[in-house]
């Protein structure tokens, strides 16, 4: 037990040194008792982990030169530099170096545990002269102790929170916490502790968790609302040295319903004009309650109710709504007093005892007195008037009073003008008298016209014209017996030729437009000598037609012509005549009508369809004929214009030349026999070869054709002017020739008797143009016709 006393002592001084970081290495005698080789390898049966085999290194450390960090020795190093330290693994030759001699391990750079706790390398053991390994490779770690180097934080710079106002002392409020990003499980560094700043004696807070609890009793919202607390954590456990951070902590008191609404004024004087509506308010009143939202809610009433007046709440506002029930009137009472309560909707049951939430007012209502417009004694009022009145007659009386004359006596200064609502009375049927309301008709009234008149009178103040009044007059108009009766309905009556006598052919029925208090009962009759035709009265306001005789002849007489009386019983007794057409026609045995046509040929029953088909084709062919023929005398053609070698007029000459076709426009030009002026010589017909080179040239001998405008002017004038021309654009043909040809005239009028006489040879000289009349009328014979 000694001996293995000694080893565990040894054993500790070397972790000991290990945990300094001065050395690492492992004695033989302690290699070889705990199992291991030579070659420094754990012997299987050996599980132990070992704790030498790492090294501590300081966070954040701050000196100039590289920070050692321990020692790397094998037994193999014999201290003559035969042996080379190599290291690899996390950070080796960045973060890490070693000396490759000695085995000494330096940092390069200052090391944050917050970014990494631990780094695991390797470390070799190696010939300098061969790189042989002389043992097998090593693992080991170096951590990074903690230093306090980070202040605790909180999540918010500010937070927001808060408590009902008259807390119990200790409520909690809110629970905040800060973080320390150093390591929580050595030292001291990252275990906080919690002190408030400001917000006492109010708040405080739990030291260990950071919990904010009220502190003083009674802390009154209506007093003050919001509080400002500042809350310090320290690490360290706070003691001297230790990192701080802070954060604020806004705390509102919210609101319970612990103060009752009260009336500033006890006492509330309210006027309003007694012209106010029904369901108007006529003011407002208002209780304080220093609470806020749902805990200042407050609800109005009247104490014991009144019939006058009614009063509501606002819920915007939270004031009290005088309202009015029942129509205000100054002359029959202008003063009303009643209490109002106002109480909280909600309330609290903690605050209930001892206090009394609710209040009482006292509210005065004065009535003004208003000029009201005049007031009808009726509305509406109803007149009965008979339609037989003549037009002035007396219908009625209105009547309206002012209800802001109390006695009669002063009645007479405020006197009205009455009208009537033309727009009512459109055909102006009735009248009123402005002074005493008395209505009288305009013209006689017809109830079958209209049973019913629905007049409105208006009521004016002559003193204030803006105070009227309108009442609505219905009138009814009684019936009296002035109109007769008459057929109810337009009849189609018939009877048949073989008819018996007693037989029933129309029953017929009357309508009056009157209507008599006992009803209708109708009479009728007819003429008692009438050969044909009785009436039988049913007694029931209808009566039926039978045939006095039988053997009715359509061609004796094909319709008869019935006059019937109808009376009326009322007073006076009406009666009218109306006529009932009776039509004869041929029926079948069973009295079916067949046809009521009267027979006025005696052959017409023999005429057959096929014989009438016959004749209206007939018909169509003569007039297809007629039409034909008026066809054919519009084509005829007209009388030639010369009908024999005796006529002295103009012969006309047809050259049957037709040209050189539509381009040929060159062929014949007109021109040169209307107006030599335009006549272009240079112009060659092309479909004869010109007989001269030079054509002939002339100049016109008129410069201006004065002559031709005359003459047009005036044979236009003419036509206008002419009452038989026709009321339509017509063609004039004029037939000018002008009078500068040096042809002359071509007319056979007053030329000689004989061709012969006549010397054509000067034709040839007149250029190409009169080539054609040249060979007509040279080496001709005098008795040829042209």
């Amino acid at each position: 037990s000694g001996f293995y006393s000694f080893i565990l002592i040894l054993f500790s001084v070397d972790v000991c040194l290990s945990s300094a970081g001065l050395l690492w290495t492992t004695p033989a005698s302690v290699r070889k008792l705990f199992g291991m080789e030579g070659d420094g390898r754990i012997l299987q049966r050996s599980k132990r982990g070992w704790m030498w085999n790492q090294f501590f290194l300081l966070e954040e450390y701050t000196g100039n030169d590289h920070q050692y960090v321990g020692k790397l020795h094998s037994n193999m190093d014999k201290g003559n530099g035969n042996v080379r330290y190599v290291l690899t693994g996390d950070g080796a030759g960045t973060l890490f170096l070693i000396d490759e001699k000695s085995g000494d391990i330096h940092a390069t750079k200052r090391l944050d545990r917050e970014e990494k706790a631990m780094y695991t390398l390797n470390a070799k053991v190696l010939d300098r002269n061969t790189n042989a390994e002389l043992e097998p490779d090593t693992e080991f770690n170096i951590k990074i102790h903690d230093i306090n180097d980070n202040a605790p934080k909180f999540s918010k710079e500010i937070y927001f929170a808060s408590v009902p106002e008259m807390s119990d002392v200790g409520t909690t409020v809110v629970t905040i916490t800060a973080s320390d990003a150093d390591d929580q499980t050595y030292g001291n560094s990252a275990k906080l502790v919690y002190s408030i700043l400001q917000g006492q004696p109010y708040f405080s807070v739990d030291s260990e968790n950071g919990t904010i609890k009220t502190a003083l009793p009674g802390m009154d919202r209506e007093v003050k609302e919001h509080y400002q607390v500042v809350i310090q954590a320290k690490d360290m456990a706070g003691q001297m040295g230790g990192l701080s951070g802070t954060t604020t902590v806004s705390i509102t008191l919210s609101d319970v319903n612990d103060s009752p609404p009260r009336f500033a004024n006890h006492s509330f004087r309210v006027t309003t004009p007694e012209s106010t509506e029904v369901g108007g308010a006529i003011g407002r009143i208002k209780a304080d309650d220093p609470d806020v939202g749902r805990n200042a809610e407050m609800e109005y009433s009247i104490v014991g109710g009144h019939d006058i007046f009614n009063i509501v709440t606002d819920q915007k506002t939270q004031e009290g709504v005088i309202v009015i029930k029942k129509v205000l009137d100054y002359e029959t009472k202008k003063d009303y007093e009643f209490r109002v309560e106002v109480r909280n909707t909600y309330l609290d049951a903690r605050f209930i005892h001892g206090l009394q939430f609710k209040d009482y007012a006292t509210v005065r209502v004065t009535v003004e007195d208003v000029d009201e417009p005049p007031v009808f004694t009726r509305n509406p009022y109803v007149i009965e008037v008979h339609e037989d009145t003549a037009a002035g007659s007396f219908v009625g009386v209105v009547s309206a009073r002012d209800l802001d004359v109390i006695n009669e006596i002063t009645s007479s200064h405020h006197p009205f003008r009455y009208s009537i609502d033309r727009h009512t009375d459109l055909e102006r049927l009735f009248n009123i008298d402005s002074t005493n309301g008395t209505i009288t008709t305009l013209k006689a009234l017809d109830r079958e016209m209209s049973k019913w008149h629905n007049i409105s009178v208006v009521a004016t103040e002559i003193n204030n014209p803006g105070q009227t009044t309108r009442v609505p007059v219905f009138i009814k108009v009684l019936d009296v017996n002035d109109n007769a009766p008459e057929f109810a309905t337009s009849y189609d009556t018939f009877v048949c030729e073989n008819v018996k006598a007693g037989q029933l052919i129309q029953t017929i029925s009357a309508v009056d437009t009157d209507e008599p208090q006992v009803g209708h009962k109708f009479v009728f009759t007819i003429s008692p000598t009438n050969p044909n035709f009785t009436v039988v009265d049913r007694e029931d306001n209808t009566a039926n037609i039978l045939t006095r005789r039988g053997g009715f002849s359509r061609r004796e007489m094909s319709m008869y012509f019935l006059p019937v009386v109808i009376s009326d019983n009322d007073y006076p007794i009406q009666s009218s005549t109306s006529t009932l057409v009776v039509r004869v026609c041929a029926c079948d045995s069973r009295g079916n009508m067949q046809s009521c046509s009267p027979e006025v040929l005696p052959f017409s029953e023999g005429l057959t369809t096929g014989a009438l088909v016959a004749i209206l084709l007939c018909v169509i062919i003569l007039l297809m004929i007629v039409v034909l023929f008026a066809a054919l005398r519009r084509q005829r053609k007209k009388e030639p214009l010369i009908i024999s070698k005796e006529d002295v007029r103009d012969n006309v000459v047809s050259y049957n030349d037709e040209g050189g076709g539509e381009e040929d426009t060159q062929a014949f030009d007109i021109g040169t026999l209307r107006n030599p002026e335009v006549m272009d010589a240079n112009k060659l017909r092309r479909d004869i070869i010109p007989e001269m080179l030079f054509p002939f040239r002339r100049t016109s001998p008129i410069k201006d054709n004065t002559d031709v405008r005359d003459f047009i002017n005036g044979r236009l004038q003419e036509n206008d002017s002419d009452p038989t021309a026709p009321p339509y654009d017509s063609l004039a043909t004029y037939a000018y020739e002008g009078n500068g040809s040096l042809a002359e005239s071509l007319s056979s009028l007053e030329s000689a008797a004989t061709e012969g006489d006549h010397d054509y040879d000067y034709l040839s000289n007149w250029g190409p143009q009169f080539k054609k009349l040249a060979e007509m009328y040279i080496g001709k014979s005098p008795d040829r016709e042209t």
